[in-house]
């Protein structure tokens, strides 16, 4: 089959040949409890447990990541029992970090 006629996107999961070349996915996640609201740039391979990258998350803002939670800029919570690419199809690439110790009651 030609290259030309494939559908839209087939190349994200393509492998090349003779390569490993396996298709990543990038998050920007925001620390929103930070009032200058940082953020940091990550890019995985979609295959990635999204919990590995929660945890990676955490560490580079210098937060705890067992108690921390990552949440669309809507309010959704997202199970980090998924893949990196699972959370990219169903949120997008724009996320934030809430450390849970700052968030509901006590």
């Amino acid at each position: 089959s030609s290259p030309f006629c494939s559908p839209p996107f087939a190349w994200a999961s393509a492998s090349v040949e003779g390569m490993s070349a396996k298709a990543k996915v990038s998050f920007k996640i925001t620390l929103a409890s930070e009032k200058g609201q940082p953020f940091k740039v990550i890019t995985v391979p979609e295959e990635a447990p999204f919990l590995a990258c929660l945890k990676f998350a955490a560490e580079e803002f210098k937060v705890a990541a067992a108690t921390s939670a990552v949440i669309t800029n809507e309010g959704v919570g997202i199970n980090p029992n998924q893949t990196a690419g699972q959370v990219f199809l169903k949120h997008g690439a724009d996320l934030k970090l809430i450390p849970r110790d700052r968030v509901g009651c006590a």
